[in-house]
């Protein structure tokens, strides 16, 4: 059985709340567990079904009749959640394998939600009554089924902690918040840990908008889609065009002030949105 997950919204900063709960950020994927009447199934966001392709947590020591929400993840060799990893297992299709991935990298559940609970659904009691029962149902962290870290308040000391340790950033999410199933709520809000850099647009997509970026040392950094004011873009779209080809137009490079995720293992820039341009 499919819920639409409860999403998040952005806040800029932390803050210390008696009322809400902090916690980590997963750097993973989101994904419904759902063991009703008997039958085990795995489902994105989005509704797609992903059972036949993480069947280590089809093994999952978890009742019949329980519907969890949680993040996906597949951690390096520092046991930090490692986004790319998961995605190359998410991405995996054929049988053989999946088989061979889920013993050799086998991905961990982090569980944060309970939405059915004794084949009865929860989504309506607020989230501390709703951690009780996360609590009840995982009584023991293990490698493959874990629940998330959830602390009072203290939202300031846990995403100092995640900056110093490079990691996502931190949820702060209302202790009385009912699940909001498929809407984005101010209950629970996300902190991002971005990274802040100086680029250089190089040139332009025609069709599809998007910078093409480059560190300062001329390495290309990828594609930015996200956050350019018009008044921006029609600066760079009024810049002599120096070369071009039937896919980009290039210019001379401009620079400008972007945050990011983090650096992929290809070199580039994960999801740089806009800051502002350097004079």
């Amino acid at each position: 059985m499919f819920f639409s997950p409860m999403l998040l919204h952005k806040t800029a900063t932390p803050f210390d709340n008696d009322h809400y709960y902090s916690e980590p950020k997963m750097d993973g994927f989101r994904l419904i567990y759902s063991h009703i009447a008997g039958k085990k199934k795995l489902y994105t966001r989005h509704n797609t079904d992903v059972s036949n392709r993480f069947p280590e947590l089809l093994d999952l020591d978890i009742p019949n009749g329980t519907i969890l929400d949680g993040e996906v993840v597949l951690t390096d060799a520092a046991g930090k959640p490692d986004f790319e990893a998961v995605m190359s297992r998410f991405s995996s299709f054929k049988t053989e394998k999946v088989q061979q991935l889920s013993q050799l990298e086998p991905v961990s559940f982090v569980v944060f939600d309970v939405l059915v609970h004794s084949s009865e659904k929860v989504t309506h009691l607020p989230l501390y009554q709703r951690k009780e029962l996360l609590d009840m149902l995982i009584p023991k962290n293990t490698p493959v089924l874990s629940k998330i870290m959830s602390i009072h308040s203290n939202g300031n000391a846990l995403f100092n902690l995640i900056k110093e340790q490079d990691l996502d950033g931190i949820v702060l999410k209302r202790k009385d918040s009912v699940y909001e199933v498929g809407k984005r709520s101010h209950s629970w809000l996300k902190v991002i840990n971005y990274q802040v850099a100086n680029v250089l647009v190089k040139g332009y997509r025609k069709d599809v908008f998007g910078w093409l970026l480059a560190f300062e040392d001329g390495r290309y950094a990828g594609v930015m889609e996200l956050g350019v004011p018009i008044e921006e873009k029609k600066k760079v779209y009024q810049m002599p065009i120096i070369d071009e080809n039937e896919k980009f137009a290039f210019i001379d490079p401009l620079s400008c002030t972007i945050k990011y995720r983090n650096i992929t293992k290809a070199g580039l820039l994960r999801l740089p949105s806009f800051v502002s341009m350097n004079s």
